[in-house]
């Protein structure tokens, strides 16, 4: 018989099959009084339960039932009089596909009980197969769909840009080198310096930080695309929010200003929270139990306000708070957290804000999502366009409940004159990036775009504290396992 997937056995669908023969495949997760088998296949949180009657089948069969075995079961459906499931299956016929032997089990996080997310990801060749992080990977793939059919339907062009590239996006200069170079004796040139000129590419290359140049020129062209792919830091950041390797969205369109920007950025989050909320129900559920109960074992004053599922409906249901930066910086320092010295970092005109500053604005002050604009020049990136004050940029962030700064855009500087100088002020070579520069002199036009870290949204929407564990194989310092 063919396979069917315990996600449709168990959907409202499946009530047409009771009464059928049929075969599911999967992992054993229990197995108990040596009747009751509990099977599931990935294809959603809930496992299928099958009743054995083991005195027809040879005992070698039945030693090998064991957690984590891989096995094929078919056999009629029937209504469960059980009060734990609605559906079981009456084994007629069972394979082993794949042993798993107990003492092998017994070393792993596979043995049937409570681990701590750290030792998950010490072993996160097998942490998919735990309920939270099958629910965690389900919902990042939900999100990944949601975002490309997002673009497609608002008539947006998904754009590769390169993973390799001669060009520092950010120009903060974090970036990993790609060489063919024999790192042990590299050719000199005349100065004693590396010799890039005999290298795979004949200069130095990296990994990227950003697509965001690249897709400014296309969007120069096609009016609208959007990036999601790898990027790269060469970071030595050991937080939880910061990774070596980690995946990017970066829309750019053509025409549009700073506020068409923060408009499409607040449309494009809310329809990102709406798809989980109504298509992740399960997995939604379970992460948000989770949660309540991680938190009950906190402080009070160190408990979310919030639980994940009113968090995300927070998100849907507020209009997004807008104001300057320099707005936010008064609303802090009038602040009673403020005067009351509260806050770890000092609060001035011209600092790069901090997360406790970035969740007071929108826990405490504001109570909805926050979007900040028009920073000052100096912390922010050289593409920025140059406000007529000579001070700030046209630059957006927008904050989130329970994480900060999710998003991070701006409406770029389209004129040729004041990108050059731009350049020059952050020592960034004009004959790097000729190419960029020739577009404000060919039909330059204003434009904008943002960068959302999908790992970033991921953990909002799982309600994940650690980045480590919402992207199947982290990329931290001194890690690269798996």
């Amino acid at each position: 018989m063919k396979r069917i997937k315990i996600k449709h056995v168990l959907s409202s669908d499946g009530k047409e099959l009771i009464g059928q023969r049929i075969t599911v495949k999967g992992w054993v997760r229990a197995f108990r009084s040596n009747r009751f088998i509990q099977i599931n296949d990935g294809s959603c949180l809930a496992n299928i339960q099958a009743v054995i009657d083991f005195e027809k089948y040879d005992g070698d069969i039945i030693k090998q039932i064991t957690t984590a075995a891989a096995v094929s079961v078919s056999g009629l459906l029937i209504a469960s009089i059980g009060s734990e499931q609605s559906l079981e299956l009456q084994v007629e016929e069972i394979e082993i596909l794949g042993a798993a032997h107990p003492d092998d089990v017994q070393k792993t996080i596979l043995q049937p009980k409570k681990h701590s997310l750290e030792l998950l990801r010490e072993q996160a060749h097998l942490r998919f197969r735990t309920n939270t992080f099958s629910a965690v990977f389900r919902i990042r793939h939900a999100v990944a769909y949601a975002i490309h059919h997002y673009f497609h339907s608002n008539g947006f062009f998904y754009l590769h840009t390169p993973i390799i590239t001669g060009s520092d996006a950010e120009g903060a200069g974090e970036m990993f080198r790609v060489s063919t170079l024999d790192p042990k004796s590299p050719p000199l040139n005349e100065a004693g310096e590396v010799d890039y000129k005999q290298d795979f590419f004949g200069k130095p290359v990296n990994l990227t930080v950003s697509g965001q140049l690249e897709a400014e020129l296309a969007a120069l062209a096609l009016g609208q695309v959007y990036t999601f792919g790898p990027t790269f830091r060469a970071e030595n950041s050991n937080t939880s929010r910061h990774l070596a390797e980690f995946w990017m969205i970066e829309p750019e369109v053509a025409f549009n200003d700073l506020t068409d920007n923060m408009d499409l950025t607040e449309d494009f989050l809310k329809y990102l929270c709406s798809f989980v909320v109504e298509n992740c129900k399960e997995d939604l559920s379970f992460l948000n139990l989770r949660e309540q109960q991680e938190q009950s074992q906190k402080p009070l004053n160190e408990r979310n306000e919030l639980s994940l599922v009113e968090r995300l409906t927070f998100v849907i249901e507020n209009p997004f708070k807008r104001l300057t930066y320099s707005e936010a910086i008064e609303v802090l320092l009038n602040s009673n957290h403020h005067k009351k010295k509260k806050f770890q970092y000092p609060i001035a005109w011209g600092i790069d804000l901090q997360s406790e500053h970035e969740r007071y604005l929108v826990e405490k002050e504001f109570k909805c999502p926050v979007i900040l604009s028009n920073y000052p020049a100096e912390i922010k990136a050289f593409y920025m366009r140059q406000n007529d004050d000579n001070k700030t940029v046209a630059a957006m962030d927008v904050l989130f409940p329970g994480i900060g700064e999710i998003v991070g855009g701006s409406q770029r500087e389209e004129r040729y004159d004041v990108l050059l100088e731009k350049c020059k002020a952050f020592k960034i070579p004009e004959e790097e990036l000729w190419w960029y520069l020739q577009t404000r002199k060919l039909g330059t036009v204003p434009h904008a775009g943002f960068g959302l870290g999908f790992e970033r949204m991921i953990m909002f929407v799982t309600g994940m504290t650690n980045i480590r564990d919402v992207i199947p194989f982290p990329r931290t310092p001194l890690n690269a396992s798996f």
